[in-house]
């Protein structure tokens, strides 16, 4: 090796040593006449080295440095670093390569560069602590997620990225093929059907860490192209799989933080709605919605009257912050997000509400109200009156917005969403019912006798993990009987010809016997992103695309010249106007 100890590891105990290390200078300072501050950087940390002055390096130059170890002057010690006890005198220095200066500084500084130019140049932004470190938490955590499969008698399979185009609900990307043209390959959404014809291979126990990809728009959570692990296991039950899942999951956290989670709890989707008007709830802190439709039963305000469902949220101590004009931003929103309106209310030192809808209020509507909500003077109540659904999901997503904490802060909060609903409307064109997840969900036991009968009632056997209000992975119990996966099918208004015409591949396998099954697949980033501190997925991807799609470093998507295009049987369309 180039060197004998990397820059971060030298302590008072390494004193009297000699050592060669290698790195980047992070900084020179003069020391005199005669003597220049080197401080040599590499991913373990920083070095201070005392070298000729004479020797002409500058930020960002790649070096060997050979000298001793000792112990700083008195009143020289910089506490700020692990090595800062220590640095290397009568150094020697070999300049490995010159370098440009960096378009920004290569520290927390950077944070508050532009992104796009941070992505033009992410071979340098990979060099600052902070890319460095998610980077290596990503590693642990790939390393303890396979530790933990290994470990559950879990084998790794690789499935293929070139596979048929399936109906997943989400954009495919497509690959031409050359040697059929006018045919095309789709890049995995998901390993799903590979995963299910695995256990009807007998394989028993699945997992990969696999690369998918979406033609998605991009957001803090999502990119084109993802890693998951991916798992599927015969004869098992719910509890089986939730439970194969917590253990990877667990030992990821621990293998990074150092603290193993608790048991992780479970909620139905319905309790989660009404607590927390999300399916993906983040459980750091309170303000859970407040049920109010009994308060308003008898109500003579038409906007509560008339509505299926009333519900609120209080914001503890938060009246004063909120004037009108923020009031009426929040009443936009609310009405964006679909809701019919937003009554605010702030409680005085007396119990009375400041609000606009107060005068159309009774006396025993405001005492139940305060009741209620267990409210304070100076707390913000904010409610809404609506259909189930739009109450639940606008107070929700102002529950967040007015409560939820960094993803930074704040304990690691696990979650298990069960009892999904099967079904999630009815197509006002056909009067079928939408699918909430894939066909081959299968249904929860106790509800198949009326997926003909109410099948808006049906839940689904299917789960989700949810951490700090990041939705981590989802999964279910598939279907393996032929008849029910036809009943299934008749309810979306599948006939037998679509059935075999789209799914037919699919299918024809489970016809020489297929073991009940169920399986999950985790977003990888996403974990790793919570578990860094990280608000946004890109920032624990070595070379991520930006919102746009468009890679600021390397250029892609390019135009490729027409010999290419014409190996393949690609015709563009012109532009459009």
């Amino acid at each position: 090796m180039m060197r004998t100890h990397l820059c971060g590891e030298l302590r008072q105990d390494d004193i009297g040593q000699e050592v060669t290390l290698t790195g980047w200078v992070n900084r020179r300072r003069e020391h005199g006449e005669h003597l220049a501050f080197v401080d040599l950087r590499d991913h373990s940390g920083i070095i201070q080295c005392v070298v000729d002055n004479t020797v002409d390096v500058r930020s960002e130059y790649v070096l060997a440095v050979t000298g001793t170890v000792a112990q700083r002057p008195e009143g020289t010690v910089n506490e700020a670093l692990p090595t800062g006890q220590v640095e290397v005198v009568d150094a020697k220095v070999e300049i490995l390569s010159v370098a440009e200066p960096p378009p920004f500084p290569l520290d927390d500084r950077a944070d508050d560069v532009d992104e796009m130019v941070r992505l033009r140049y992410r071979y340098l932004d990979l060099r600052r602590p902070r890319m460095q470190r998610n980077l290596r938490i990503r590693s642990t955590v790939n390393a303890a997620v396979r530790a933990a499969m290994d470990r559950q008698g879990f084998i790794e399979v690789e499935t293929p990225m070139l596979m048929p185009s399936t109906p997943e609900g989400a954009r495919e990307f497509l690959v031409p093929s050359r040697q059929r043209p006018g045919s095309f390959y789709a890049l995995p959404q998901s390993p799903q059907l590979y995963k299910q014809l695995l256990m009807v291979g007998g394989i028993d126990r699945y997992y990969q860490v696999a690369r998918c990809l979406r033609d998605e728009d991009l957001r803090a959570d999502r990119q084109y192209e993802f890693m998951q692990l991916d798992l599927e296991m015969s004869f098992a039950h719910i509890d089986d799989v939730l439970a194969a899942v917590e253990e990877p999951v667990l030992d990821a956290a621990e293998a990074v933080t150092g603290v193993r989670p608790d048991t992780v709890p479970r909620l139905t989707w319905t309790e989660a709605m009404e607590r927390f008007g999300s399916d993906k709830p983040d459980l750091r802190f309170g303000m859970e919605l407040v049920e109010l439709t009994d308060v308003f039963a008898g109500t003579g305000f038409k906007a509560f009257s008339a509505a299926e469902s009333i519900k609120g949220i209080k914001a503890a101590a938060a009246a004063p912050e909120w004037g009108r004009n923020k009031l009426d931003n929040l009443t936009d929103h609310a009405k964006m997000l679909g809701a019919k309106g937003l009554v605010w209310m702030k409680v005085g030192a007396d119990g009375t509400l400041d609000s606009p809808v107060a005068k159309f209020l009774s006396d025993d509507e405001i005492a139940g109200l305060v009741k209620t909500f267990d409210a304070a003077p100076d707390d913000l109540l904010l409610l809404v009156a609506d259909d189930w659904m739009t109450t639940c999901e606008v107070l929700g997503d102002l529950r967040n917005q007015l409560g939820r904490p960094p993803v930074s802060e704040g304990p690691y909060e696990y979650l298990w969403v069960v009892d999904f609903p099967m079904f999630v409307g009815i197509d006002e064109a056909t009067g079928i019912p939408k699918p909430g997840h894939h066909p081959f969900c299968h249904p929860h036991p106790d509800d198949i006798d009326k997926l003909e009968s109410d099948p808006m009632t049906v839940r689904a056997w299917a789960y989700d993990l949810v951490l700090n209000g990041w939705e981590l992975g989802s999964g279910s119990i598939r279907i393996h009987d032929a008849e029910l996966q036809q009943r299934v099918f008749a309810v979306l208004g599948i006939d037998e010809a679509e059935a075999e015409a789209r799914f037919g591949f699919f299918l024809k396998p489970f016809e020489y016997g297929a073991p009940p099954h169920g399986g999950f697949a985790i977003g990888m980033e996403r974990l790793i992103a919570i578990l860094a501190g990280e608000e946004n997925i890109r920032e624990v991807i070595a070379f991520p695309k930006p919102q746009s799609g468009l890679d600021p470093m390397t250029g892609a998507p390019t135009e490729v010249d027409d010999t290419q295009l014409a190996e393949l049987g690609i015709r563009l369309l012109p532009p459009s106007t």
